[in-house]
This record gives C-alpha cells, structure tokens and sequence, in this order.
C-alpha cells in the first residue's frame, strides 16, 4: 500500500473556483529602442548631481567655511547662495551669534588665604573664523580655552580681595570686577588669536565650602546684631537730644511768657494808680474813707480782737459815726 498523504498536502477539489489559465512567455525587452531615454536620464542625473553638490546657500548668523582638500579657501558671510567646486571642495559651519557659556565651579583661595567656591558664565562669538580654525580647531576647543583663560584671570582678581570683602556687599570692593575680567580674557585670546571675543562675565554664584559655611554665618549674624545695637544707640542718643531741645524750648517759651505777663499786670497796676490818684483827689475824705474800708477787710476777721480808745476815728468809722 502506498502511504498516505498529509492533509495539508491535499488538494481540496472546489466546485466554484475557475480553472487557472497557463501564462504564455512574454517577448524579451528590445533596450535598443529605449536607448536615447536612457542616457538622457543619466545625463540629467548627473548634471543635477553636479547642481547640487556645487551650490550651497549661507544663513543669517552663520558662517560658512570652504575647504579644498583640506585647507580653508575660503569663508562666506554674507547670506546667499554661493557656489563651489563639486567633489573637490566642501563646506562647513561656524555660529556667527552670540552664545553662552557655562564656565565650570572652581575653588580659589583669598587675599587671607581662605577658600571660596564661583560659579560663571560668559557671553561670547566668535569675530575670526580662519583664526579659530587654524589656532583651536573647534568650537570646543576654543570653548576650552576660554574657560581656563576665565578661570586664571577670576582666581588672580579674587586672590587680591580679602574673604569678607567678597560675601560682604555692603564693603565689597569687586564693583568693576566683571569688567575688568572681561577685558583680561580679551587681551589673552586675541594674544593667542583664537579668533573669538568675551562680550561679558559675570559671576552667577559664590558659595563657600561646607566646612566655612557655619561659621560665616554666626559671624554673619554677630555682625547684624552688633550693627542693629548701633542704630538703637543711635536711636536712644537721637531721643535724648530730642527730649532735651523739647524741655529747653519749652522753658524758654514759659519763661518769655511769664515775663510778658508781669509786664502786662505791671503796666495794668500802674494804670489803676494812675485811675485811682485821679478819683480819689477829686475827693480826699472819700479815699481816706476808702481807705479805712481797705484796711478792715485786711485786719479784721472772724476772731479779731480790736482795743481802740473811744475818740479813735478809727472806731468811729466800725461804730457807723460818720460826722
């Protein structure tokens, strides 16, 4: 007997489906007829290839670096679109804006020879494309340059300033500092032409090292509280001299007015003399009745005792005789 087959090799008869139709061998391709086509295609190709790669276009804010076998031949900065020699020259790219770099932290020492940890950045571009390329290479390296140049001048200036003038705003000395330190990095690249330019560096952070940090801070505070005790001195010395001036100005204002009014009751007795003169000579017998009058209220009271002689025109006049 003959094996059997697996059912996956079985043909299943399908009533409904067509029977398939033998393929008929197709002509071979005559490429003779189609030769002109060919070639123009290829010619086109090619000139577009050389179109290509012989035109390059120069951006805002860039440079564009033309080398031929190597060597810099030229460099673009006007934008546009440029031309070259296809397969013999190539083009690269420098930045023609302004970047910024991070300078790492670096711990220098003091004047007083304590440490302190900064942190910088700067803004800078680069002004000599071929400089660059022939003294640093890359933007990189001059990178590099530029932040070992940052880090020695910084180092140099801070070294010259005592540790508290630098955490102490209020008597730091470092008002130019950023300035001056631009200018130095700018004197060492362009020394080195390196064929870029520092526009700014500024000092972002100054930390201390974590063993410093506490007693800075006590010192910090002392400060503060010796400074605050100085103006409640100043205060209590300020009050003083107020309270003073207020006492002394008062007195003489009390003493000024005192004075006026002794001359005004003074002129006022002196009127009422006058008056009094005037009235009572107009009739003496009535002022000397007056004044009698005057005397009892001041001589006699409650408990007075009084002796007079009977004939006494004193006790006439207490008696009521008037003749």
């Amino acid at each position: 007997m003959e094996p059997k087959k697996p059912l996956e090799e079985v043909k299943k008869y399908n009533p409904y489906e067509k029977p398939k139709k033998k393929k008929e061998p197709k002509d071979p391709i005559d490429f003779k007829k189609y030769w002109k086509l060919i070639v123009g295609l290829v010619v086109a190709f090619a000139l577009l290839l050389i179109v290509l790669t012989s035109v390059y276009v120069v951006k805002e804010n860039e440079y564009r670096v033309v080398r031929q076998f190597g060597e810099v031949v030229k460099i673009q900065e006007e934008p546009g679109i440029k031309m070259k020699i296809p397969f013999v020259q190539s083009v690269t790219t420098l930045p023609n804006y302004q970047m910024t770099y991070d300078v790492s932290e670096a711990e220098i020492n003091t004047k007083d020879k304590k440490r302190i940890i900064i942190d910088n950045y700067a803004v800078w571009h680069v002004v000599n494309p071929l400089d660059l390329i022939s003294n640093a290479g890359t933007i990189v390296n001059a990178e590099s340059r530029m932040e070992e140049f940052i880090y020695s001048v910084v180092r140099t200036e801070l070294g010259q300033l005592n540790y508290e003038e630098i955490i102490n705003d209020e008597n730091s000395s470092r008002g130019s500092l950023n300035d001056s330190v631009t200018a130095k990095v700018n004197e060492l690249l362009e020394k080195d032409q390196y064929g870029i330019q520092v526009l700014d560096v500024r000092m972002k952070r100054t930390d201390l090292p974590e063993e410093n940090e506490q007693s800075v801070y006590t010192r910090m505070i002392s400060e503060r509280d010796s400074t605050a005790q100085d103006y409640l001195s100043q205060g209590d010395a300020k009050k003083r001299e107020i309270e003073a001036q207020a006492d002394r100005e008062a007195q003489e204002v009390i003493a000024t007015a005192r004075k006026e009014a002794a001359l005004i009751q003074a002129e006022g007795e002196s009127e009422a003399a006058i008056i009094y003169n005037e009235s009572f000579s107009k009739d003496p017998e009535f002022y000397e009745l007056y004044r009698s009058l005057e005397s009892y209220k001041k001589t006699i009271g409650d408990d007075t005792v009084i002796i007079l002689p009977s004939d006494s025109p004193y006790a006439d006049i207490l008696s009521g005789n008037f003749e």
